[in-house]
């Protein structure tokens, strides 16, 4: 019993907070008191949810990625000094299957996030700052536009009607002059601010990574510079992921990271393989070694994510013979 009643204490020493996000709403579970609560997602109901938590001190609270419902709430309390961390909405839905939990509700939710704290203590993570969310708005609005200009083309050159073609091609005049807007504001925002101008020139410094790129790298992953060459190549999701069991070793294969950079490199490595001198050798010699062509695309994409990071850490431009 006193071994039972030390363990006890010991568990509900630190407290854990789970936040199920929505539009409206923030669903709350509280660990170890299970106490669930709802607050409405907006100034109000984030002020009401800080004077919760002000009286509980938790050791970790975890929400949940949810495209921009989660911000507001990430920022305030990650400004009032709360540990915040967030994880991926489908690493949490693994994790509630392991717990055996198969049905879905706001408030069952947040209850399975307190015990993902508990268990796993994920490493709390800083909002970004409002110049990288509203610089990482233009880059999606921007590859969501040039998609539907693409769309627009293919239909353009299928169509048979004269009057059907006429439209389209006006339709892809608007779209054009939007996305050169749209590029226009961006390199003004990056221009305006200098730490932001300096990676951009230090990352379109490199062959084969252009402003396109170059945009999409500093909204996407502001991380880099201050990680790891394999954390970038992981959050980009061009790393490639073991397979092996007992004496079967398993085609490595990549998977998860972040879309958006990873579209952007894969552009950046088809030109890259042309025109980059150290990188087009790297791709021959994948090349007689039997390499598929798009394991040699993953790979250059990979070196690329990794030069760039190496030389935001070390601030300093690309060089064709490193120092």
């Amino acid at each position: 019993m006193q071994g039972k009643v030390s363990f006890e204490q010991d568990a509900t020493s630190a407290v854990y907070v789970g936040v199920d996000v929505c539009k409206e709403w923030l669903d709350i579970h509280v660990l170890p008191q299970a106490e669930s609560r709802r607050f409405g997602n907006d100034k109000a109901g984030i002020r009401q949810f800080k004077r919760m938590l002000t009286r509980l001190r938790p050791d970790r609270i975890i929400m949940e990625a949810t495209g921009k419902f989660h911000r507001p709430a990430h920022r305030s309390l990650s400004g009032d000094g709360f540990a915040v961390a967030i994880v991926d909405p489908w690493r949490a839905r693994q994790f509630a299957g392991c717990y055996g939990y198969l049905a879905k509700t706001d408030r069952l939710d947040a209850r399975m996030l307190a015990l993902l704290a508990a268990a796993l203590r994920p490493q709390p993570s800083a909002p970004p700052s409002p110049d990288i969310e509203a610089l990482r708005e233009l880059v999606n609005a921007r590859s969501g536009a040039q998609g539907e200009l693409t769309a627009l083309k293919n239909r353009c050159k299928a169509a048979d009607v004269a009057f059907l073609r006429a439209e389209l091609c006006r339709l892809i005049g608007v779209l054009e002059r939007h996305v050169e807007r749209l590029d226009s504001e961006i390199e003004r925002r990056i221009a305006a601010q200098p730490d932001l101008c300096r990676k951009a020139e230090i990352l379109t410094s490199v062959p084969g990574i252009g402003r396109i790129t170059a945009s999409a790298l500093i909204a996407g992953m502001d991380e880099l510079g201050s990680c790891t060459g394999k954390q970038a190549a992981m959050l980009a999701g061009v790393a490639p992921i073991a397979d092996d069991s007992g004496e079967r070793h398993g085609r490595r294969s990549i998977r998860a990271g972040r879309r958006a950079p990873r579209r952007a490199l894969y552009m950046a490595a088809l030109s890259a393989r042309r025109y980059n001198p150290a990188l087009a050798a790297f791709a021959k010699t994948l090349q007689a070694e039997g390499k598929p062509p798009k394991v040699i695309l993953v790979a250059i994409m990979r070196k690329l994510v990794v030069l760039a990071n190496c030389l935001l850490a070390q601030n300093r431009l690309w060089t064709p013979t490193p120092p």
